[in-house]
Protein backbone atom coordinates (compact mmCIF):
# COMPACT_ATOMS: atom_id res chain seq x y z
CA UNK A 1 0.00 0.00 0.00
CA UNK A 2 1.58 3.26 -0.75
CA UNK A 3 2.68 5.53 1.80
CA UNK A 4 0.27 8.80 2.17
CA UNK A 5 2.20 12.18 1.68
CA UNK A 6 2.24 15.27 3.31
CA UNK A 7 0.00 17.31 0.37
CA UNK A 8 -2.22 13.91 0.40
CA UNK A 9 -2.49 14.35 4.03
CA UNK A 10 -3.46 18.34 3.78
CA UNK A 11 -5.52 18.03 1.26
CA UNK A 12 -7.55 15.28 3.02
CA UNK A 13 -7.80 17.40 6.32
CA UNK A 14 -9.20 20.01 4.40
CA UNK A 15 -11.54 18.19 2.50
CA UNK A 16 -12.98 16.84 6.04
CA UNK A 17 -12.99 20.65 7.32
CA UNK A 18 -14.78 21.86 4.23
CA UNK A 19 -17.43 18.62 4.71
CA UNK A 20 -18.00 19.01 8.63
CA UNK A 21 -17.63 22.62 9.31
CA UNK A 22 -18.44 24.32 6.11
CA UNK A 23 -16.51 25.81 2.76
CA UNK A 24 -12.85 26.96 3.39
CA UNK A 25 -9.70 27.27 1.63
CA UNK A 26 -6.27 26.71 3.06
CA UNK A 27 -2.46 27.32 2.69
CA UNK A 28 0.41 25.27 4.19
CA UNK A 29 3.16 27.79 6.28
CA UNK A 30 6.57 26.86 6.34
CA UNK A 31 6.90 23.83 8.54
CA UNK A 32 5.85 20.37 8.67
CA UNK A 33 1.90 20.47 8.41
CA UNK A 34 -0.47 18.24 10.85
CA UNK A 35 -4.11 18.16 11.05
CA UNK A 36 -7.04 16.17 12.47
CA UNK A 37 -10.51 16.57 13.09
CA UNK A 38 -12.86 14.90 15.06
CA UNK A 39 -16.48 15.50 15.37
CA UNK A 40 -19.17 15.49 17.83
CA UNK A 41 -23.16 15.48 17.37
CA UNK A 42 -24.94 15.54 20.71
CA UNK A 43 -29.01 16.53 19.28
CA UNK A 44 -28.16 20.55 18.98
CA UNK A 45 -24.86 20.22 20.00
CA UNK A 46 -22.58 20.27 16.83
CA UNK A 47 -19.00 20.46 17.14
CA UNK A 48 -15.65 19.70 15.80
CA UNK A 49 -12.20 19.37 17.37
CA UNK A 50 -9.14 20.62 15.34
CA UNK A 51 -5.74 20.02 16.06
CA UNK A 52 -3.30 21.30 13.83
CA UNK A 53 0.00 22.97 13.29
CA UNK A 54 1.89 25.06 10.44
CA UNK A 55 -1.54 25.73 8.64
CA UNK A 56 -3.56 29.00 7.37
CA UNK A 57 -7.33 27.95 7.01
CA UNK A 58 -9.99 31.15 5.49
CA UNK A 59 -12.75 31.72 4.23
CA UNK A 60 -13.55 34.61 1.54
CA UNK A 61 -16.32 35.76 -0.51
CA UNK A 62 -16.21 32.85 -3.34
CA UNK A 63 -16.09 30.32 0.21
CA UNK A 64 -19.02 31.99 1.73
CA UNK A 65 -21.52 32.50 -1.04
CA UNK A 66 -21.62 28.11 -1.71
CA UNK A 67 -22.64 27.85 2.19
CA UNK A 68 -25.27 28.38 4.78
CA UNK A 69 -24.03 31.21 6.88
CA UNK A 70 -26.80 31.21 9.08
CA UNK A 71 -23.94 30.17 12.15
CA UNK A 72 -21.59 31.59 14.19
CA UNK A 73 -18.54 29.41 14.94
CA UNK A 74 -17.16 30.15 18.88
CA UNK A 75 -14.29 28.99 19.12
CA UNK A 76 -13.10 26.87 22.60
CA UNK A 77 -9.38 27.30 22.51
CA UNK A 78 -7.91 23.62 24.51
CA UNK A 79 -3.99 23.21 23.49
CA UNK A 80 -1.40 25.87 21.70
CA UNK A 81 -2.77 29.29 20.49
CA UNK A 82 -4.22 30.15 16.84
CA UNK A 83 -4.28 33.69 15.46
CA UNK A 84 -7.72 34.87 14.17
CA UNK A 85 -8.83 37.42 11.93
CA UNK A 86 -11.91 39.31 11.08
CA UNK A 87 -13.43 42.78 10.10
CA UNK A 88 -10.05 43.92 10.30
CA UNK A 89 -9.90 43.09 13.89
CA UNK A 90 -6.72 40.23 14.69
CA UNK A 91 -6.64 38.54 18.13
CA UNK A 92 -4.73 35.78 19.98
CA UNK A 93 -6.52 33.15 21.79
CA UNK A 94 -4.24 30.92 24.15
CA UNK A 95 -5.36 27.98 26.33
CA UNK A 96 -8.84 28.11 27.89
CA UNK A 97 -10.04 31.41 25.93
CA UNK A 98 -13.31 31.95 23.55
CA UNK A 99 -14.03 33.84 21.03
CA UNK A 100 -16.57 34.29 18.41
CA UNK A 101 -16.60 34.26 14.30
CA UNK A 102 -19.46 35.03 12.37
CA UNK A 103 -19.64 32.84 9.53
CA UNK A 104 -21.18 35.04 7.06
CA UNK A 105 -17.93 37.23 7.14
CA UNK A 106 -14.41 36.31 5.11
CA UNK A 107 -12.31 35.30 8.45
CA UNK A 108 -8.76 33.71 8.63
CA UNK A 109 -7.70 31.07 11.30
CA UNK A 110 -3.45 30.57 11.61
CA UNK A 111 -2.12 27.99 13.52
CA UNK A 112 2.01 28.33 13.89
CA UNK A 113 2.47 26.26 16.13
CA UNK A 114 0.83 22.91 17.50
CA UNK A 115 -3.05 23.84 18.53
CA UNK A 116 -6.34 22.06 18.99
CA UNK A 117 -9.58 23.82 19.58
CA UNK A 118 -13.25 23.29 19.47
CA UNK A 119 -15.71 24.84 17.36
CA UNK A 120 -19.16 24.92 18.73
CA UNK A 121 -21.87 26.16 15.77
CA UNK A 122 -24.19 28.97 17.42
CA UNK A 123 -27.39 29.72 15.53
CA UNK A 124 -27.53 32.78 14.14
CA UNK A 125 -31.31 33.26 15.52
CA UNK A 126 -30.15 32.35 19.11
CA UNK A 127 -27.31 34.63 19.06
CA UNK A 128 -29.17 37.52 17.98
CA UNK A 129 -32.38 37.08 20.10
CA UNK A 130 -29.95 36.81 23.20
CA UNK A 131 -27.67 39.57 21.71
CA UNK A 132 -27.49 42.72 19.55
CA UNK A 133 -24.90 41.26 17.88
CA UNK A 134 -22.33 43.87 15.86
CA UNK A 135 -18.82 43.47 14.20
CA UNK A 136 -17.23 44.52 17.57
CA UNK A 137 -18.41 41.32 19.60
CA UNK A 138 -16.79 38.75 16.88
CA UNK A 139 -13.18 38.12 17.48
CA UNK A 140 -12.48 39.34 20.67
CA UNK A 141 -10.23 37.66 22.98
CA UNK A 142 -12.21 36.59 25.73
CA UNK A 143 -9.66 35.60 28.31
CA UNK A 144 -9.56 32.27 30.43
CA UNK A 145 -9.09 34.05 33.59
CA UNK A 146 -13.14 35.35 33.40
CA UNK A 147 -15.08 33.24 35.77
CA UNK A 148 -18.16 33.46 32.95
CA UNK A 149 -15.79 32.17 30.18
CA UNK A 150 -14.54 29.23 32.83
CA UNK A 151 -18.30 28.21 33.02
CA UNK A 152 -18.44 28.21 29.52
CA UNK A 153 -15.69 25.45 29.01
CA UNK A 154 -17.07 23.55 31.78
CA UNK A 155 -20.46 23.61 30.64
CA UNK A 156 -18.92 22.41 26.89
CA UNK A 157 -17.12 20.14 28.36
CA UNK A 158 -19.93 18.19 30.19
CA UNK A 159 -22.58 18.74 27.56
CA UNK A 160 -19.78 16.76 25.54
CA UNK A 161 -19.38 13.78 27.93
CA UNK A 162 -22.74 13.21 27.74
CA UNK A 163 -24.31 11.27 25.31
CA UNK A 164 -27.81 11.08 26.65
CA UNK A 165 -29.11 14.72 26.45
CA UNK A 166 -32.19 14.90 24.57
CA UNK A 167 -33.42 17.63 22.14
CA UNK A 168 -34.38 20.27 24.30
CA UNK A 169 -31.54 20.08 27.07
CA UNK A 170 -28.93 20.46 24.23
CA UNK A 171 -30.85 23.33 22.81
CA UNK A 172 -30.92 24.65 26.67
CA UNK A 173 -27.09 23.93 27.08
CA UNK A 174 -26.41 26.15 23.62
CA UNK A 175 -29.09 28.75 25.15
CA UNK A 176 -26.79 28.56 28.62
CA UNK A 177 -23.76 28.65 26.92
CA UNK A 178 -24.76 32.29 25.03
CA UNK A 179 -25.91 33.09 28.23
CA UNK A 180 -22.73 33.11 30.13
CA UNK A 181 -20.80 35.10 27.29
CA UNK A 182 -23.21 37.85 26.65
CA UNK A 183 -22.06 39.87 29.32
CA UNK A 184 -18.95 39.39 29.16
CA UNK A 185 -18.89 40.14 25.31
CA UNK A 186 -21.17 43.67 26.02
CA UNK A 187 -18.87 44.56 29.03
CA UNK A 188 -15.76 44.11 26.69
CA UNK A 189 -17.75 46.19 24.39
CA UNK A 190 -19.08 49.04 26.52
CA UNK A 191 -16.74 49.25 28.66
CA UNK A 192 -12.75 48.48 27.74
CA UNK A 193 -10.09 48.96 30.12
CA UNK A 194 -7.83 51.75 30.07
CA UNK A 195 -5.03 49.32 28.77
CA UNK A 196 -7.70 47.86 26.20
CA UNK A 197 -7.87 51.47 24.85
CA UNK A 198 -3.61 52.25 25.12
CA UNK A 199 -3.73 48.95 23.04
CA UNK A 200 -6.40 50.37 20.61
CA UNK A 201 -4.72 53.57 19.91
CA UNK A 202 -1.25 51.88 19.32
CA UNK A 203 -2.78 49.61 16.92
CA UNK A 204 -4.28 52.43 15.08
CA UNK A 205 -1.12 54.51 15.05
CA UNK A 206 0.90 51.86 13.67
CA UNK A 207 -2.04 51.79 10.86
CA UNK A 208 -1.52 55.53 10.56
CA UNK A 209 2.24 54.68 9.61
CA UNK A 210 2.55 51.33 8.17
CA UNK A 211 4.24 53.00 5.23
CA UNK A 212 6.81 54.70 7.72
CA UNK A 213 10.25 53.65 7.38
CA UNK A 214 10.82 54.81 11.33
CA UNK A 215 7.92 52.86 12.50
CA UNK A 216 9.66 50.64 15.08
CA UNK A 217 8.74 49.75 18.82
CA UNK A 218 11.17 52.57 19.86
CA UNK A 219 9.43 55.30 18.05
CA UNK A 220 5.91 53.59 19.21
CA UNK A 221 6.90 53.98 22.54
CA UNK A 222 7.74 57.67 22.62
CA UNK A 223 5.04 58.45 21.09
CA UNK A 224 2.41 56.78 23.26
CA UNK A 225 4.58 58.11 26.00
CA UNK A 226 5.33 54.40 27.67
CA UNK A 227 8.92 52.16 27.58
CA UNK A 228 9.65 50.28 25.37
CA UNK A 229 9.34 47.55 27.92
CA UNK A 230 6.02 48.26 28.83
CA UNK A 231 5.06 48.34 24.93
CA UNK A 232 6.44 44.46 24.50
CA UNK A 233 5.21 43.51 27.69
CA UNK A 234 1.61 44.57 26.67
CA UNK A 235 1.45 42.58 22.89
CA UNK A 236 3.40 39.73 24.91
CA UNK A 237 0.08 39.85 26.99
CA UNK A 238 -2.13 39.06 23.88
CA UNK A 239 0.66 36.78 22.62
CA UNK A 240 1.98 38.61 20.24
CA UNK A 241 5.51 40.48 19.55
CA UNK A 242 5.01 43.78 18.25
CA UNK A 243 7.91 43.77 15.69
CA UNK A 244 6.32 40.57 13.99
CA UNK A 245 2.84 42.28 14.41
CA UNK A 246 4.31 45.25 12.16
CA UNK A 247 5.35 42.87 9.52
CA UNK A 248 2.16 40.95 9.49
CA UNK A 249 0.41 43.97 9.05
CA UNK A 250 2.67 44.73 6.08
CA UNK A 251 2.25 41.77 4.60
CA UNK A 252 -1.60 41.53 4.95
CA UNK A 253 -1.44 44.78 3.15
CA UNK A 254 0.92 43.59 0.15
CA UNK A 255 -1.51 41.08 0.18
CA UNK A 256 -4.35 42.66 -0.46
CA UNK A 257 -2.19 44.54 -3.08
CA UNK A 258 -1.12 41.75 -5.01
CA UNK A 259 -4.52 40.87 -5.58
CA UNK A 260 -5.62 44.06 -7.30
CA UNK A 261 -2.33 44.58 -9.01
CA UNK A 262 -1.32 44.36 -12.34
CA UNK A 263 0.44 41.74 -14.49
CA UNK A 264 3.21 44.58 -14.92
CA UNK A 265 3.35 45.78 -11.93
CA UNK A 266 6.69 45.04 -9.86
CA UNK A 267 6.53 42.78 -6.92
CA UNK A 268 9.34 45.01 -5.35
CA UNK A 269 7.90 48.45 -6.04
CA UNK A 270 4.46 46.44 -4.32
CA UNK A 271 6.74 45.82 -0.92
CA UNK A 272 8.63 48.50 -0.85
CA UNK A 273 5.32 50.29 -0.88
CA UNK A 274 4.53 48.63 2.40
CA UNK A 275 7.96 49.18 4.25
CA UNK A 276 10.18 46.19 2.62
CA UNK A 277 12.78 48.09 1.54
CA UNK A 278 14.67 44.86 0.81
CA UNK A 279 13.17 42.54 -2.25
CA UNK A 280 14.82 39.00 -0.64
CA UNK A 281 13.53 39.92 3.05
CA UNK A 282 10.15 40.95 1.38
CA UNK A 283 10.00 37.72 -0.30
CA UNK A 284 11.28 35.77 2.25
CA UNK A 285 8.66 37.21 4.60
CA UNK A 286 5.86 36.81 2.04
CA UNK A 287 6.09 33.23 1.70
CA UNK A 288 6.55 32.79 5.39
CA UNK A 289 3.18 33.84 5.79
CA UNK A 290 1.74 33.04 3.29
CA UNK A 291 2.98 29.92 1.91
CA UNK A 292 3.84 31.19 -1.08
CA UNK A 293 6.00 33.52 -3.10
CA UNK A 294 4.73 36.59 -3.81
CA UNK A 295 4.35 36.48 -7.60
CA UNK A 296 2.92 32.95 -7.18
CA UNK A 297 0.33 34.58 -4.91
CA UNK A 298 -0.68 36.99 -7.46
CA UNK A 299 -0.93 34.06 -10.30
CA UNK A 300 -3.22 32.34 -7.67
CA UNK A 301 -5.55 35.04 -6.74
CA UNK A 302 -5.84 35.96 -10.66
CA UNK A 303 -6.60 32.54 -11.16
Amino acid sequence: MAQITGEEQFQQWLAQINHECGNFAARQLEGTFSGHLETGYTRSLKLSTVTSANVNLYRTTNEIKSYNDSWFYTVFQLEGQAIIEQNERQTVIQPGDITLVDASRPCSIVWQQPSRQISLLLPRSLVEQQLRISEGHCVQRLEKSLPMVQMSHRLLQESMSNRELSGIESEAALEAIVCLLRPVLQQQEQHPSRRERQFDKIVRLIDDHIQSDFLRPEWLANETGMSVRSLYRMFADKGLVVAQYIKNRRLDLCAKALRSAADDEKLAGIGFNWGFTDHSHFSTAFRQRFGVSPGEYRKRHRC
